[in-house]
């Protein structure tokens, strides 16, 4: 991963030109009104596309606000310039749901649009991979197939990743590295812990669209214990209206009894049943049904949290709410309130007292969060609960002292050098880093002080403070910045608190190690220890001095060091 973003940090290429014509004429045949926030994150994706470092933006909007117009616009850009675009979804659903919009949005265009899911046959499958690679096809829509190694492009240019937050770390970094100047373009209604650290810390592009359509109301959404009278009342108020409702138990094994059991409280009503066991010839029938309002109620598991867009439908009741993430309860919420009618959303979860703490602070955020635009900030509360991530590794989630922006910097600076190096050798480029530029690698110490080294919650109380903060201390070359860093803070939050004083004292010492050829400071109550990496800069003669016995630490902190007597006796 490290190797990767480290080539795509030193690619350079040439300006890269739009037809901008062409690109204001298919916007033009947009069939809803523009936002305003839709049009500037186009422009800033437009922008990217033609510039000389390889885009790699996430943008964060919540179901329908338009990020696939976003994406279809990038990829009109790309096909135009003679370039292919490969669009990832994490469902066949939502695959096929593209297709048909990507096919539809480019009728009349000289672009090809095909599609690979696993209901692609042997055949037509051959057929694609062929096509692929001798460039018939402009833009590539299917599922995680698009990642095999069968897939030769002839002239990658774009990859857009729907629903980002549902890909591995290895999933989004194969796009990346089937091309080193690809462009990634990854949208997601909240986006994982992981993905929104590195945007929120410098490392990626961000864009937010938080203006709803028009006519779009916000989903009226409860949390309660589960009984048969609440589920039964949100069912039939629904059909009374003549509307339709999702009610989603995500266990396949007990489906069909859940069915049988709203058959019975709903006597009136037509029930369908959808999931992913099924065959894809009897779920495409289910799900037409559905469609046709030939039935009223479709039981099914999350298989329905992407891809679908029923305006008919407006009420949603999900089972077992507890056991399911923050991001997942928002898309399911998603599926309703997609036309003027109001719509409501029943996340029901077990009796008081049987839901885990994390899960509580869960549900409580999707119900703080039911507004309109409100997939950022529900994305920020899960970055709160569930932590960063690390930015080199494969969690998404997890405590961000890991591995924070400053060791994810330092590192992609030793692997770009490392890059230099290669080409330099292999008489590629005829200079690395400037005439006479010494490659040393920078000495990234740890320091262990016995105690947490860090910003408190109650001290800088936002996640999203904190992350720049972090990110301001890490960016300190000397202590005149990390003085200056300490005044912003006192002047912000007040007086540091103890944890605070020693995240300084540890950037501190880390700034003496890399003066020094230091590489490990351990520090406890009985004393501290420095370990020296090998011909050490400026310690060396220190070091050989305290190794051959010919000279002291004195103080009663270690703090002077004093040379030794020459007289053995004296010495002793």
């Amino acid at each position: 991963m490290l190797e990767i973003a480290a080539r795509r940090a030193s690619r350079t290429r040439g300006p890269r030109q739009t037809d901008n014509a062409a690109l204001a004429k298919f916007a033009a045949a947009f069939p809803h009104p523009e936002t305003p926030d839709q049009a500037r994150a186009a422009a800033e994706v437009l922008a990217d596309l033609r510039a000389a470092k390889p885009m790699d933006r996430l943008l964060a909007a919540d179901v329908g606000f338009g990020k696939t117009e976003v994406a279809m616009r990038a990829a009109c850009a790309v096909a135009l310039r003679g370039e292919q675009s490969a669009v990832l979804a994490p469902t066949t659903l939502l695959a096929s749901q593209h297709f048909r919009n990507f096919t539809d949005r480019f009728a009349g265009w000289p672009v090809k649009v095909a599609e690979l899911t696993r209901h692609t046959g042997t055949a037509e499958r051959r057929t694609f991979f062929k096509q692929l690679a001798s460039g018939e096809i402009d833009i590539a829509v299917g599922t995680h197939a698009l990642l095999s190694r069968e897939a030769k492009w002839k002239n990658l240019g774009l990859a857009v990743i729907d629903e980002e937050h549902r890909f591995g770390v290895r999933q989004k970094e194969r796009c990346k590295e089937m091309r080193a100047d690809v462009d990634v373009l990854a949208l997601s209604a909240t986006p994982i812990p992981r993905s929104l650290s590195l945007s929120l810390e410098g490392v990626r592009d961000f864009s937010v669209m938080s203006t709803p359509p028009q006519s779009r109301l916000a989903v009226k959404t409860m949390v309660a214990p589960f009984s048969r009278a609440l589920a039964v009342e949100a069912c039939e108020r629904e059909l009374l209206r003549g509307g339709q409702v999702f009610y989603v138990h995500n266990e396949i094994r007990d489906m069909e009894s859940t069915a049988s059991r709203l058959a019975e409280w709903l006597p009136r009503a037509r029930i369908a049943v959808a999931h992913g066991g099924m065959t894809a010839a009897r779920l495409e029938s289910a799900m037409r049904r559905f469609l046709r309002r030939e039935a009223d109620v479709l039981v099914c598991t999350t298989i329905v949290e992407s891809g679908l867009d029923i305006p008919n439908a407006n009420t949603l009741v999900v089972d077992r709410a507890d056991r399911m993430g923050i991001s997942r309860l928002h898309q399911l919420r998603g599926r309703v309130g997609r036309s003027h009618m109001q719509a409501f959303a029943y996340f029901l979860t077990p009796q008081e007292g049987a839901m885990t703490k994390s899960a509580e602070e869960r549900l409580a955020a999707i119900a703080a969060h039911s507004d309109l635009g409100g997939g950022f900030h529900l994305a920020m509360r899960d970055l709160e609960i569930r932590g960063a991530g690390e930015a080199l590794g494969e969690k998404q989630s997890g405590e961000m002292e890991a591995v924070g922006y400053g060791v994810f910097h330092s590192l992609l600076k030793k692997a770009l050098k490392e890059l230099r190096r290669e080409k330099a050798a292999d008489g590629k480029e005829s200079k690395a880093g400037g005439a006479g530029e010494a490659l040393l690698d920078e000495v990234d110490a740890v320091v262990d002080l016995g105690s947490a080294a860090l910003l408190p919650s109650d001290y800088v109380s936002g996640v999203n403070e904190r992350l720049r903060c972090y990110f301001r201390l890490s960016e300190c070359a000397d202590e005149d910045e990390i003085a200056l860093a300490r005044m912003e803070l006192e002047d912000r939050f007040g007086r540091l608190p103890a944890a605070a004083l020693l995240l300084l004292e540890s950037h501190r010492l880390r700034l003496l190690c890399a003066r020094t050829g230091a590489v490990r400071i351990r520090a406890g109550k009985s004393g501290a220890t420095i370990m020296f990496g090998e011909n050490p800069p400026r310690a060396g003669a220190l070091v050989r001095k305290l190794s051959a016995g010919e000279c002291r630490m004195s103080g009663r902190n270690g703090a002077r060091l004093d040379d030794m007597p020459e007289d053995p006796q004296k010495r002793a």
